[in-house]
């Protein structure tokens, strides 16, 4: 092969290269995985037409996975994993209520509420001064699955723990279900909850 043939094939693998290998590496370099820790908790907030309520599981008891990558090409953002909460673990600090919400979720039928992460609209720096970004997610109540955005606060502290805390507001109505009542209807739980989730997390390789 003359000495100009064997030149241009080299530039042209060269070229080639250079568009290709960089993009995957990228991809690659920009992908993380996040451990939730035991000590993690989740809040539910509403109130009656008499007082307020918060049911909290304490202790997630579980150490599952989130990914977070971001593509070259698209900008895309994907936070994926999720948690699933047993609802026998609400604990809403006083028995009658507890037993409620239990009830209402359908605990006997559906024994977990799971929140499955979708994206994220930025790459978090994770710094200790608190970064506000949003998320959608899938929650999951009752068997009956809806879409949300989410919003969030994300910090990393001293000791490399990440700091995620995510609020949404939903209402009962969203999953089918019927707000508990109670005394012939006299104390009626209001149609909307606040959740309110706190995942430590710990980057690994």
């Amino acid at each position: 092969m003359p000495y100009k043939n064997i030149l241009w094939v080299y530039l042209l693998f060269i070229s080639l290269t250079s568009f290709v290998l960089p993009q995957n590496f990228g991809r690659a370099a920009k992908t993380k995985k996040w451990v939730i820790s035991e000590n993690s908790s989740l809040s539910v907030n509403g109130s009656t037409n008499i007082n307020k309520f918060s049911c909290d599981i304490l202790a997630y008891d579980k150490t599952d996975t989130l990914t977070i990558s971001k593509s070259n090409s698209d900008n895309e953002i994907v936070l994926s994993g999720s948690i699933g909460l047993d609802v026998k673990s609400f604990d809403c600090h006083n028995s009658i209520m507890t037993h409620d919400l239990r009830k209402t979720l359908k605990e006997s039928q559906f024994p977990m509420l799971h929140i499955k992460f979708l994206s994220l609209n930025k790459l978090p720096d994770l710094t200790t001064h608190p970064e506000l970004i949003t998320g959608f997610v899938n929650i999951e109540i009752a068997g009956i699955t809806k879409r949300f955005e989410v919003n969030y606060q994300i910090t990393e502290d001293d000791q490399k723990v990440i700091h995620l805390l995510g609020s949404r507001d939903i209402n009962f109505s969203d999953f089918n279900l019927i707000p508990p009542r109670k005394l012939g209807g006299m104390i009626k739980t209001k149609d909307k909850l606040s959740v309110d989730f706190h995942l430590n997390m710990k980057t690994i390789d």
